[in-house]
Order: structure tokens, then sequence, then C-alpha cells
């Protein structure tokens, strides 16, 4: 059986701390600004920690070997 590769467009999107946590960007940062609230825009502006159920998964799936 051949090595799992890590997918690309994961590799842009996630990234994981020393303790094997799942860093990732927020969504609605992108475009049509005037019309989302302050709040918004400023929650989506830090970096956050994925849930345990969904990191498990994204570690799996498309980051096997880590970054």
């Amino acid at each position: 059986m051949p090595k799992m590769k890590t997918k690309s467009g994961a590799k842009k999107r996630f990234s994981l701390t020393a303790t094997g946590k799942v860093k990732f960007k927020p969504a609605n940062k992108r475009h049509m600004l005037s019309c989302k609230p302050q709040k918004m825009k400023r929650q989506a502006r830090r970096n956050e920690v994925m849930f345990e159920a969904d990191a498990k998964k994204v570690i799996r799936f498309f980051l096997p070997n880590g970054l």
C-alpha cells in the first residue's frame, strides 16, 4: 500500500499546535464586509482551535503526516 499524502488544500487551511490540536482561520472575512457586523469581522481576525471530533477527522483524512 502506498504512503498517504497530505491534502494540499488542507496544508493551506489548517495547522497543528504542539499538543496536536488543529488551528484554523474562521470564515466571513473576505468580501462584502460593509454589511457585516463589526463583531463578526473582529472575531474572524483570530485563529480558532477546532472541536475535538472535527479535528480527529481532519488529522485522519487530510493531515496524516502532520505538517
